[in-house]
């Protein structure tokens, strides 16, 4: 009932934003504890998580970092595998651009800096039957912060006494996200196939030749299979 009420009192594009995103930050929860945890075992103050998940607020670069993080700190090793992971941001901000028309240029700078995968999922779904407004994009763009900061805190702090997480499952919780996300806007044989071809080459590279190629041969693979099964009309 409270949340209803709070709801009522936003516009409504920015309702409609604050509905959408709040699943995605149910979800994160549990991500940012495992994170948090892991981190924690590699050596990381709460603070020191805290302040990485705050300034790099990139689940899937995070996580790259860490289990590359050692003492001392590899850092070549860890910019260049972050690199790799959030070169899909590059794709997505060309594939967002196009229908953010009406923001103006400091607002499209400022909501590409809080672009994530959950963001940028959530705007292209909602451009299928409805303009992507400021109101509605920073809605679901700035209150995932305050899910995946808070969590992973919480999973540093509650690290030693969780242990190893993948024995409760937790691990699983990234894949899961990203699998309800795909599904919220399936298009058919394209969503199919890109999902496969991304799939399969990026979980065969990764046991060839391990992390972090599978993420650049997953989305190239991904683009490629997109452009083979595409038809004019799509276009439409």
């Amino acid at each position: 009932m409270n949340r209803i009420r709070f709801l009522s009192r936003l516009p409504s594009d920015a309702a409609a934003g604050t509905r959408d995103i709040a699943p995605v930050m149910v979800a994160a929860v549990p991500i940012g504890l495992l994170f948090g945890a892991v981190a924690a075992s590699k050596g990381l103050s709460v603070l020191e998580v805290a302040l990485m998940s705050l300034l790099v607020f990139a689940g899937g670069a995070q996580f790259a970092a860490i289990e590359l993080w050692t003492y001392p700190v590899p850092v070549a090793a860890i910019l260049f595998s972050t690199l790799l992971v959030n070169a899909r941001h590059v794709l997505m901000s060309a594939s967002l651009a196009p229908k953010l028309s009406g923001f103006s240029r400091p607002q499209r700078y400022l909501g590409f800096f809080f672009l994530t995968d959950e963001a940028w999922a959530l705007a292209e779904k909602r451009a299928t039957d409805a303009r992507i407004t400021p109101a509605y994009y920073f809605a679901v763009a700035a209150l995932l912060p305050l899910a995946w900061v808070g969590a992973s805190a919480l999973g540093a702090l509650a690290g030693a006494v969780l242990g190893e997480p993948e024995r409760f499952g937790a691990d699983f919780a990234f894949a899961a996200l990203f699998i309800g996300l795909i599904a919220g806007f399936n298009k058919g044989r394209i969503t199919v196939a890109t999902v496969a071809a991304s799939g399969g080459v990026a979980a065969l590279t990764f046991l060839t030749f391990g992390a972090p190629w599978h993420v650049l041969a997953g989305a190239l693979a991904g683009i490629l299979a997109a452009y083979a099964v595409a038809r004019p009309e799509d276009a439409a």
